[in-house]
C-alpha cells in the first residue's frame, strides 16, 4: 500500500522515521513544505527537507531538533570574527554547522548547474541511504512571510530563528504559492495513495504552504475518505514551535477542535492525543471521525505506533 505524507517540521520528520519502520519505505512519499526555504550566507537552505533527511537517517541532533549530531561550528565562529572586527551586522543568528554546510554547498551548486530541487533532493536523500521518497511540494519558489504589527513583514527564518518566533503575527503571506507548479509526481502520489497522512506539523506555516500550491488541496480533498490528520496541538498547546500562538493570533481555537476545523474538508479522521479524549465528541461534530491514541513521539517505536494508528484508522 502506498502512503503519501504531507510534511514539514520536526513532528513530520519523527512520524516518517517511525513510519518507515513498520511499512516498506519505498511505498512512502513525503511531500514537503518549501515555504521555509531561504538563501542565507549565499547558500540555498531547505530546512524541512533537511530535517526529514537527517531524522529518518538517524543523524539528527535530537537535543536541538535540527542539524546534525556531533556537529562542529568552526565556520560560524570565523564568520562571527569577521563581522565583529568589521563592525558589520552579525550574520551568525542563523547557525549552520560545519557538516550541515556540506549539504547546502551541494544543493546550491547543483541548483546553479540547472538541476531542479526535486532532483537535488533525490541525490541528497540517496547519499543518506533513505529509501522513502522525499519530494519538495514544488520546484518553484514559495516563500512564507509573516506580518508583525511591531516588526513589519518578516521572512520565515527571520521570524522563526532570529526573533525566536516571539513576535505577534497578524497575517501570513505565502508569496509565489499561487504561481507555483506541483513537483513531478506530487499530485500522482496523492491521488494514487492508499493512505494520505497530514503529519502533526504546524497547520499554518508547514502544511499551509503545501496546500497552497495549486492542485494540492483539491487532490487531498478528492482523497478525503483515505486521509487522516494528526493533531499537532495537545492539551491546548504545541509541543514544539509556534503553532499554538499562530493559531491564536490568526483567530483559530487553540485545541484539537481548532485543528479539526482547519482539516475537516481534507481528512475524514483526526488522531488526537489521550489528553484530549474529552474533545472527541466536539471533533466528530465537525464532521471528522476522532481516534484517540498516544501521539507524543518520544522515540522511533512510539512514532511507529502512531504511524500504525494512522494506517489502521483509514483501513477501518
Amino acid at each position: 500500500m502506498t502512503i503519501a505524507v504531507l510534511a514539514g517540521g520536526v513532528g513530520a520528520a519523527r512520524l516518517l522515521a517511525g513510519l518507515v519502520t513498520i511499512v516498506d519505505p519505498t511505498q512512502v512519499t513525503a511531500i514537503v513544505n518549501v515555504g521555509d526555504d531561504e538563501t542565507l550566507h549565499g547558500l540555498r537552505i531547505s530546512p524541512d527537507l533537511d530535517t526529514i533527511t537527517y531524522t529518518v537517517s538517524g543523524s539528527i541532533d535530537t537535543e536541538r531538533g535540527w542539524g546534525l549530531k556531533n556537529e562542529t561550528w568552526d565556520a560560524m565562529g570565523a564568520l562571527h570574527r569577521y563581522t565583529e572586527a568589521s563592525g558589520r551586522a552579525d550574520l551568525g543568528w542563523f547557525n549552520l554547522g560545519d557538516q550541515d554546510l556540506g549539504t547546502h554547498l551541494y544543493r546550491t551548486s547543483r541548483l546553479a548547474e540547472g538541476a531542479t530541487l526535486t532532483e537535488v533532493t533525490a541525490e541528497i536523500t540517496a547519499a543518506w541511504g533513505l529509501q522513502l521518497r522525499v519530494v519538495p511540494v514544488s520546484d518553484d519558489p514559495v516563500a512564507t512571510r509573516l506580518v508583525s504589527p511591531t516588526q513589519g513583514e518578516l521572512a520565515f527564518q527571520e521570524y522563526f530563528v532570529r526573533e525566536q518566533h516571539g513576535v505577534e503575527v497578524s497575517e501570513v503571506i505565502l508569496a509565489g504559492a499561487g504561481a507555483a507548479r506541483p513537483g513531478p509526481g506530487v499530485l500522482a502520489a496523492v491521488s494514487g495513495a492508499g493512505t494520505v497522512i497530514i503529519a502533526p506539523s504546524n497547520p499554518i506555516v508547514s502544511i499551509g504552504p503545501v496546500l497552497a500550491v495549486p492542485g494540492l488541496r483539491d487532490a487531498v480533498i478528492a482523497r478525503r475518505d483515505k486521509c487522516v490528520a494528526v493533531s499537532p496541538i495537545i492539551g491546548g498547546q504545541a509541543l514544539k514551535g509556534p503553532a499554538d500562538r499562530l493559531m491564536r493570533e490568526l483567530g483559530h481555537e487553540v485545541s484539537a477542535v481548532g485543528v479539526a476545523r482547519l482539516y475537516r474538508d481534507l481528512a475524514s479522521v483526526l488522531v488526537v492525543d489521550t489528553v484530549d479524549a474529552d474533545l472527541a465528541r466536539a471533533i466528530e461534530a465537525e464532521g471528522m471521525r476522532c481516534v484517540v491514541a498516544a501521539s507524543i513521539m518520544t522515540d522511533a517505536a512510539a512514532a511507529g505506533r502512531l504511524g500504525q494508528v494512522c494506517l489502521d484508522a483509514v483501513a477501518a
